[in-house]
């Protein structure tokens, strides 16, 4: 086991950095395997930032890191947002404060109609996101809103996960694998929605192994390789950096 490092630094630069979600030096265990090594970067409010590299370098780890879930198990690391630490949170506190994730199984509550998985989720009384205006963001909810959530398509499913969690006035979506099986005709209105979404404001992490759609739609990447950051700059860097991707996305 590595020497906890001295944070006292990073908590000053936290406090008055213009980044709006901060991670620092983050380390995360599965048992005895040790899979995120030390990862640092910040994304500003209204960015989406593309978390990639290879299966197994560590990017849902960090994303469940940054969400506050105990698994991995955190061993220590500092990840601030809009000013508030998180580091010593639950994922429910850290949910409390504006943290959204869509996990890549989305996660839609059985039994329950797509408003009910909804209403479930809204605070009350809503302050950004009525159900309204979830319906005019994604049409096909509201067309389906009497339908049981787990009978919908997969796309559609994944429209509901995003709504669910936007219900919750969120600040940061945090979203892993949201293209995953889905045809592209589907990816491209996910990302017609994402882009909205980002005009209101709010700061998307995406994991994605479908690099390309992922950089195309970004502000900014970061790169992992085996629990590491060998990568943090603008997308567009990535996309012109033919060895880079070969190196490290293979493609």
């Amino acid at each position: 086991m590595n020497v906890k490092p001295d944070f006292s630094k990073h908590a000053n630069q936290a406090a008055t950095a213009p980044a709006f979600l901060s991670v620092w030096d983050v380390h995360a265990y599965y048992g005895e395997s040790y899979i995120v090594q030390g990862v640092s970067f910040n994304v500003h409010e209204g960015e989406i930032l593309a978390l990639l590299g290879r299966n197994g370098a560590g990017k849902t780890s960090t994303l469940r890191a940054i969400a506050r879930l105990d698994s991995p198990q955190v061993t220590y690391g500092e990840i601030w947002l809009d000013h508030q630490p998180l580091h010593n949170m639950t994922s429910y506190q850290a949910a409390s404060v504006g943290m959204g994730l869509v996990p890549e199984d989305r996660r839609i509550i059985p039994g329950l109609t797509v408003e009910e998985n909804l209403q479930l989720a809204q605070i009350a009384p809503p302050v950004g996101w009525s159900l309204e205006r979830l319906y005019e963001l994604f049409p096909r909810l509201g067309e389906r809103r009497k339908q049981e959530g787990v009978t919908l398509s997969g796309g559609e499913q994944q429209m509901l996960a995003i709504a669910r969690a936007l219900a919750r006035d969120i600040k940061v979506l945090l979203l892993d694998e949201p293209y995953e099986g889905l045809a592209p005709v589907i990816v491209d209105e996910i990302e017609k929605t994402l882009i909205h979404i980002k005009e209101q404001g709010i700061t998307t992490v995406i994991v994605e192994q479908n690099a390309v759609r992922a950089l195309e739609l970004a502000d900014r990447a970061v790169i992992l390789d085996t629990g590491s950051i060998v990568f943090d700059g603008t997308a567009a860097e990535v996309l012109e950096n033919e060895s880079l991707r070969a190196e490290y996305l293979a493609i």
